[in-house]
């Protein structure tokens, strides 16, 4: 579904992506996990064209994606849900998710789309009327995703979706990725700490200094000592 090869990317005068490919095949979970600083933003980023690799290419159903600007690149079925969660302050939860069916007309309508957001996120629905400025940093991340999804994408990209919540609701999140997964949505998760990664992962990549270094199944990842020590990780 997803082909990224040999991707380089600058920034101003840094290299900060070095050949990166990486493939998330159909209704697949993969998972970038990288220390911060690592180049797993920036992977996301480009994938949905933020910024412009300097050599490599982003495919998506046999479509070039690596000049295409970002809004084409969500139309063609590709969701982003950025780690400082990107909601819209000014506009209530319903308004932030309704938005979203507007950005990409799809088959399904869009009041099935916005009552399946809230079904994946039910704590959401009792938030409706509630802006953005009156969120939890927990339930912003779940407006953020379910905006995304209500995009009514194939394949959504998260970054860091479980950085700074609190223990209590990462297994509540981390259920609702599931259901997502069930709903036949792929997902690509960029991930600083591998115990946050979901067992159910297809795929692992790790990535340092802008380059991978691994990949392969999880527990491939578990048993590897070099791997676990690059991530905080200790090798048994």
């Amino acid at each position: 579904m997803l082909r990224v090869t040999g991707l380089d990317v600058f920034i101003d005068a840094s290299h900060i992506l070095r050949d990166v490919s990486l493939e998330v095949g159909e209704r697949q979970v993969v998972c970038l996990v990288g220390r911060n600083g690592a180049g797993k933003t920036t992977t996301l980023r480009t994938i949905m064209g933020y910024r412009r690799p300097a050599r490599g290419t982003i495919a998506f159903r046999d479509a070039a994606l690596e000049r295409m600007p970002t809004h084409a690149i969500a139309a063609r079925g590709l969701a982003f849900s950025p780690e400082d969660s990107g909601i819209f302050a000014d506009l209530t939860v319903a308004e932030n998710i309704e938005i979203a069916t507007w950005t990409r007309p799809t088959g399904r309508p869009g009041a099935e789309r916005i009552a399946r957001a809230y079904d994946v996120f039910p704590r959401l629905r009792g938030y409706a009327a509630r802006g953005g400025t009156q969120l939890s940093g927990g339930e912003r991340k779940m407006l953020s995703i379910a905006r995304a999804l209500a995009l009514d994408p194939e394949l959504l990209l998260l970054d860091e979706p479980f950085e700074g919540l609190s223990p209590a609701i990462i297994p509540t999140l981390a259920e609702s990725l599931a259901a997502i997964t069930r709903l036949g949505c792929g997902l690509l998760i960029a991930e600083s700490n591998i115990h946050h990664v979901p067992p159910w992962t297809d795929r692992l990549y790790v990535i340092e200094r802008g380059e991978i270094i691994f990949a392969g199944t999880l527990d491939q990842a578990h048993r590897d000592g070099s791997v676990l020590r690059v991530i905080g990780g200790k090798a048994s």
